[in-house]
């Protein structure tokens, strides 16, 4: 069977001017038998990408420019990559129209819902009442909290559980929910863990990162593996 082809969307260094990526966005696509590309930054070249790729992941990184959810940044919101803002927003809005899968991952959430009309708390500590702890220190294959998954929906048909543990190492999140995505997922303080797009074949994103835990975590390496299959 054919392999599908994952296009990747890249990191960004600074302090290099260099696109980057951890091994683990591959890795994990790799074992569930996908080919990872890296992608360029360059949203003028979409129709391209979207005829080579049989799907997109978009990964985690710099926080979500703030104008893209039509709001001024505040002084703990950092700076944004305007490039990766581009393109992911670009491959998006071709996904959607062209039904192509998209899965996406902590700051992937968090584009994909600000792209279809949602917004952001920029920085959950000061904007949302939690005792929880969303930013884990290392090592990241390990359950920093529980995340309720809701009956009837992908996530619940993937896991087939009511509730699993994840990792969890962001400081924004899903504050006004697109009304393009429904919730898949909650943590125990109410903010949003995981979405989908119910009209659309393939468009699911969550907070956590698996990438960083499926090879201990069954779980995690069996929700990538549902994206890859969607891609085939």
């Amino acid at each position: 069977m054919k392999k599908p082809i994952i296009g990747v969307t890249p990191l960004y260094d600074e302090e290099k001017e260099s696109i980057w990526m951890l091994p683990g966005y591959m890795d994990v696509l790799t074992a569930c038998n996908a080919l990872p590309v890296i992608l360029p930054f360059d949203s003028s070249c979409t129709d391209e990408i979207s005829s080579l790729c049989d799907g997109f992941l978009f990964t985690g990184g710099h926080d979500v420019d703030p104008a893209m959810y039509n709001e001024k940044a505040m002084p703990y919101c950092g700076v944004p990559n305007n490039e990766k803002d581009n393109l992911e927003k670009a491959l998006l809005l071709k996904a959607y129209n062209a039904d192509i899968p998209v899965f996406g991952i902590c700051r992937g959430i968090q584009l994909i819902n600000a792209v279809l009309g949602g917004t952001l708390y920029q920085h959950i500590p000061e904007q949302m009442k939690t005792d929880l702890e969303h930013k884990m220190t290392p090592p990241y294959d390990r359950v920093q909290h529980n995340v309720r998954i809701l009956k009837n929906t992908p996530l619940y048909h993937t896991v087939k559980k009511d509730n699993i543990g994840v990792n969890s190492y962001h400081h924004q999140g899903i504050k006004k929910l697109s009304d393009k995505v429904k919730p898949m997922a909650y943590a125990d303080d109410g903010l949003i863990e995981a979405i989908y797009c119910p009209d659309k074949k393939f468009i699911q994103a969550v907070q956590w990162h698996p990438e960083l835990s499926w090879r201990t975590d069954s779980d995690q390496l069996h929700i990538i593996q549902t994206f890859v299959d969607a891609c085939r």
